[in-house]
């Protein structure tokens, strides 16, 4: 399948608000390597070229947004150009079947690498204990960020995000957030990290965390670079450092293990794995990259199992296993899954996806036992929207069936989509209950409600109706009407 060009859709900002977060507590300094120099070349917006000697800077503590909260940039600093020369000789290498998975290196920590909320904070146990005597964990994710024709979609998303942060109620404010792949276009390529990432997260006052997709480890022929180089050095560092992509902005690399590795929060567990760099489909094992994610998916759920661990356990990549159009469904992939899965008995509340650029929610409705697993596509977060429909065609109609239940298939159900708007996922988990809500962007800063929602009983793995949060507006109008017969 050719590769997808990038959409010239651009759509006007917001400008963003955040409220500061508690500076997390030192780590352990003797850690921390001393500063490698890396000299850089930063295109100034204007088109003025200025050379700027840039260091990685080595830091004992995570740092996330940015002292003062600044104006959105209206151009990128370094202009991103045509990407077609590459894009048709990758097109001539997929027809002659010349293009295959590429191998990555083994993330740090054994078989089943392990990270958790406490650690990407810097150590600071304190924040996680906060979260966990709130009752919730909030978080967000989506995918397919990296834009190359402006920054406009990607304000737009990040600004809203970052409104989320606003709230009366501590226990609603997110953590983190997950990026679910695609997050520099179109090559994953070093010089576009401070434009397509770092810039619009500037004012996002949490750590954000990833997913590798197709476009971070795709390498271009026109280019001499090594598949998800970039990537690596900005989110799977060893420790916290300032790389010379920031461009100068305090947002202090992450330290995931690798490419994947498991989640460990509050509340929630999340298995981060990487589909690879093909458009379609998503490949987690084959003969090009060996079986040592499906290693690491065995031993992640023996540990649930084994721990009895009970709370939200979800699975993240960037390809979808289901999709209703913009791309295909990775059948293959989920198989693996499912056999792993079917193996440990032990299966995900929910999976999230990115790579089609819309959104799309669906239920699987297992045929053994009757539970339900919302697996949500979330690929609109700023890069050019695709139409679930192909052009000349009437709307798809939600929600129906997308594959039939039988003796061999389990009912999947395309519940709703967006297609015309960019968003993002809102994440609440409690002890009993998964409540995964899709914002649109374009709703603007102030709106709090979702224009999608889908809840999971923990407990009965089905779908359910969420206990909303008691905000206090109950006791205040009870004391209301006691003032009111006095």
């Amino acid at each position: 399948m050719p590769a997808k060009r990038e959409s010239k859709k651009n759509d006007p900002k917001d400008s963003g608000k955040k409220e500061k977060r508690k500076e997390p507590s030192e780590g352990n300094a003797a850690r921390r390597k001393a500063s490698v120099a890396a000299a850089v070349s930063v295109v100034q917006p204007g088109g003025v070229d200025a050379p700027v000697a840039l260091r990685e800077r080595a830091l004992t503590h995570p740092v996330f947004a940015q002292p003062q909260p600044t104006a959105d940039p209206t151009v990128f600093r370094v202009a991103h150009p045509s990407d077609d020369a590459a894009y048709k000789e990758i097109d001539k290498l997929n027809a002659e079947h010349k293009l295959f998975p590429l191998p990555f290196p083994a993330p740090r920590g054994g078989v089943e690498p392990q990270l958790s909320l406490a650690q990407v904070f810097g150590g600071n146990t304190g924040a996680v204990d906060t979260v966990t005597s709130s009752g919730q964990l909030v978080f967000h994710a989506l995918g397919d960020c990296g834009n190359t024709t402006g920054p406009a979609t990607q304000n737009e998303v990040a600004d809203k995000m970052t409104a989320d942060f606003v709230e009366p109620n501590a226990a609603e404010i997110p953590q983190f957030a997950l990026l679910l792949g695609d997050v520099v276009y179109s090559f994953g390529e070093s010089k576009y990290y401070y434009d397509q990432f770092y810039e619009p997260y500037r004012n996002y006052p949490a750590p954000i965390l990833a997913c590798a997709g197709n476009h971070d480890g795709m390498v271009s022929p026109e280019a001499y670079a090594k598949s998800l180089a970039a990537f690596l050095r900005n989110f799977c560092a060893q420790d916290f450092v300032v790389t010379p992509e920031a461009g100068g902005l305090s947002r202090t690399a992450q330290i995931q293990p690798g490419v994947f590795f498991t989640f460990e929060a509050p509340f929630a567990r999340v298995l981060v794995i990487y589909s690879n760099t093909l458009e379609d489909p998503g490949v987690i094992s084959d003969s090009h990259i060996g079986r040592a994610q499906l290693d690491y998916l065995d031993a992640a759920l023996k540990r649930v199992k084994a721990e009895k661990f009970k709370g939200a356990l979800l699975i993240a990549d960037h390809h979808p296993p289901y999709c209703a159009g913009g791309h295909g469904s990775s059948t293959a992939m989920l198989q693996q899954i499912d056999e792993i899965c079917e193996a440990n008995d032990v299966w995900p509340h929910a999976f999230l996806s990115g790579h089609a650029h819309n959104y799309q929610r669906f239920t699987r409705t297992r045929r053994t036992d009757g539970t339900q697993i919302p697996y949500i596509v979330c690929g609109n977060g700023g890069h050019g929207l695709i139409k679930l429909a192909p052009n000349g065609t009437a709307p798809i109609r939600a929600p129906q069936v997308l594959q039939a239940a039988s003796a061999n298939s389990d009912l999947v159900v395309l519940e709703n989509y967006d297609d015309t708007n960019y968003g993002y996922l809102r994440l609440v988990v409690t002890a009993s209950q998964l409540r995964i809500e899709y914002h649109s962007a374009s709703d603007g800063l102030s709106a709090k409600a979702p224009n999608d929602y889908v809840a999971v009983d923990l407990g009965a793995r089905k779908i359910a109706h969420f206990v909303a949060t008691d905000m206090g507006r109950p006791g205040a109008a009870k004391a209301a009407r006691a003032m009111l017969k006095r």
